[in-house]
């Protein structure tokens, strides 16, 4: 075994380069949920070079890929992804996802006949709010799988991930404009009827588990202080622990948005933006052995606190440790007091900790997959 995660190791350090060059270039250029065209085509590049088989526009969705190496019985699959957050850019640390798994692919290829695997990696658009990996399940992505991985930052380690279930939806008000000072009494205001809505929706935050979260933003509410606005939209995220609690409190707070409609007379419209995000499944085995991969290599765990709550954060990876064995650990880039989704966060995703960690995390996620491999 020792043989074998040396190899691997070797091969991540040998693209070492190339990958923090990944990272870089990605996080100099940004892009959002399904727009991840440059992102899509730049991130398999190693992959081709180093033999593995690539699909590009993977299962119809343009900014997806799939690589594989190898043909052993155990497979193990490294989830990419690379999209960023609108107008923060890579505040979450995407660009190390993505180097950072492709690095792990790199090692576990080197060593891929004598372990027994076949390495896949799997290009995951839009996790930012899009459900692109959930598009990919439904499509018949992973089915077989051994074990999906990737590895997230955060401002410290943490190995387990708890993420919240997650609805997204877009809300929308449509009600009739006037002349705010000469017809006020002809208008019908939709931006009042999200005042309204979020009124009742803080009332509703007495009544739901301490643990759920209701939160969103009003995108559009009007155009010009003289006219009453004609239409109105946010976008609004409802979580829960699970699934099931997801779907008793999402009614709540829907009606919550019928309430605004109500009392202003404007007409609602609610749209998913995807199918809902599930709590995270952790196979334990898995989790284990990244922890002690993790501590081979010099990384050192955060205790319970507010530093470590990035592993609440929801993800569609969730859906896929449903369907599969998967782990979602968090890496730490050292950017304490800047958490994930500051400004100041995407300032650390690159440098010589985010480096640090990028390397780290695509070793200990190779060794993860020896050790599954070598237990099956």
């Amino acid at each position: 075994m020792t043989a074998l995660k040396n190899a691997a190791r070797a091969e991540v350090d040998r693209h070492a380069d190339e990958l923090i060059g990944l990272s870089e270039r990605l996080h100099a250029d940004p892009e959002t949920a399904w727009e991840e065209h440059r992102a899509a085509a730049a991130v398999p590049e190693l992959l081709d070079r180093a033999g593995f088989a690539v699909t590009p526009g993977y299962l119809g969705l343009d900014t997806a890929f799939h690589a594989s190496f190898g043909t052993g019985p155990v497979r193990i699959a490294l989830c990419a992804e690379y999209d960023a957050l609108p107008g923060l850019g890579h505040a979450c640390g995407h660009n190390l996802i993505a180097a950072g798994s492709i690095g792990a692919a790199l090692g576990l290829a080197a060593v891929a006949d004598d372990a027994g695997v076949t390495v896949e990696v799997y290009g995951t658009p839009a996790e930012e709010g899009g459900g692109g990996k959930i598009e990919l399940l439904d499509r018949g992505a992973f089915a077989g799988v051994d074990l999906a991985m990737m590895v997230h930052p955060a401002p410290v380690d943490v190995a387990e991930a708890r993420p919240f279930a997650v609805s997204h939806s877009k809300i929308a008000y449509t009600g009739k404009s006037a002349h705010a000072a000469a017809y006020p009494e002809a208008g019908i205001n939709a931006a009042d009827a999200f005042t309204v809505a979020q009124v009742a929706i803080g009332l509703l935050r007495q009544h739901i588990p301490a643990s759920a979260r209701v939160h969103g933003v009003v995108t559009h509410a009007g155009d010009a202080p003289n006219a009453i606005p004609e239409h109105a939209a946010g976008r609004w995220y409802v979580r829960a622990e699970t699934l099931a609690e997801l779907a008793e409190l999402e009614p709540r707070v829907l009606r919550a948005f019928e309430a605004g409609a109500l009392a202003t007379g404007c007409e609602l419209t609610v749209e998913p933006e995807s199918k809902p995000y599930a709590e995270f499944r952790a196979d334990e085995a898995a989790l284990a052995a990244y922890r002690a991969n993790a501590l081979d290599l010099g990384r050192e765990f955060a205790p319970d606190g507010t530093a470590s709550r990035m592993n609440r954060a929801s993800t569609d990876m969730g859906n896929v440790s449903q369907v599969v064995p998967a782990i979602h650990p968090y890496i730490g880039i050292g950017s304490l007091p800047a958490i994930n989704h500051q400004r100041e966060f995407a300032a650390h995703c690159v440098g010589g900790t985010a480096q640090r960690a990028l390397l780290d995390g695509a070793i200990a996620l190779a060794w993860t997959g020896v050790d599954r491999a070598l237990a099956s």
